[in-house]
């Protein structure tokens, strides 16, 4: 059965939690999804009890640094790996077409020319479209512009072997020119910023961030099974899961999953 790994549930400046990123497995192979802002990714990877060896596919969604600043570290652990004969196959990381670029400066930067060297070789930078599909662990992905206002991100759609669909709308709020990516899902990964109730103090909208409310409003909208809620504020860490099943509750009547983080979710 194909789970979401949970590897941090956090936005940007949160110090309670990771960043928001996640693996999807099928047991054998691992799709990484961003990677937080830091080297913390390996340690919550190791918690997470998956090795980088079994890590051949990722997904970049934007160039901000709580979800791009990791996978360097990703990459400088693989390349290692690679170096002494420790790492099969090769490491495909998809994301679009500005964002390799900014990978690629980020690692001629900071990383060795010994490591950089395999960037092409070994660890494969592959541009993705608006609406291009690709193979990625044996399941179809879809990948979708979501059209930000902020830093052009792309999110995706797949279906996993359950026959069950998937969307990740990466961390802003949903766009209708997306209609045809998230309506009628199984699983919608969503961004909610924080409580509707607690708005004045977080500021979600100045942010072009969504709350529990609008999130859990979309789902009843467009007939969605089940919302998992992240890319949240930490203040609250401890009563989190609580208060937004809570107030979700309110605006749609499908299964809500708050998690934290290095939870498993079972498809």
């Amino acid at each position: 059965m194909e789970k979401l790994i949970v590897l941090g549930t956090g936005h940007a400046f949160v110090t309670k939690c990771y960043n928001t990123c996640f693996a999807i497995s099928n047991g054998k192979e691992n799709i990484l999804v961003d990677a937080g802002g830091g080297n913390g990714i390996i340690g919550i990877l190791q918690k997470a009890q998956i090795p980088v060896t079994d890590i051949h596919n990722a997904f970049v969604t934007h160039r901000h640094t709580d979800h791009l600043l990791g996978m360097v570290w990703v990459i400088r652990s693989i390349a290692s790996l690679i170096l002494t004969d420790r790492y099969d196959g090769t490491f495909k990381i998809y994301c679009h077409i500005e964002l390799v670029n900014n990978i690629l400066a980020l690692t001629d930067a900071t990383l060795d020319k010994e490591l950089t060297d395999l960037i092409g070789k070994r660890i494969i930078l592959i541009p993705v479209a608006d609406g291009q599909k690709e193979i990625l662990a044996g399941y179809e992905v879809t990948f979708f512009d979501i059209h930000s206002t902020k830093a052009k991100q792309f999110g995706f759609t797949t279906k996993i072997n359950n026959g069950k669909t998937l969307t990740f709308l990466g961390d802003e709020p949903y766009n209708s020119l997306c209609k045809e990516y998230v309506e009628n899902i199984d699983w919608l990964l969503s961004e909610a910023f924080c409580l509707y109730s607690e708005r004045e103090i977080f500021k979600p909208y100045e942010k072009n961030h969504s709350t529990v409310k609008e999130a859990c409003e979309l789902a009843t909208k467009l007939n969605i099974k089940n919302i998992v809620l992240w890319h949240t504020e930490d203040k609250n860490i401890e009563q989190r899961k609580q208060l937004y099943t809570t107030e979700g509750k309110i605006y749609y009547n499908g299964n809500i999953f708050v998690p934290n983080d290095l939870e498993v979710i079972e498809l």
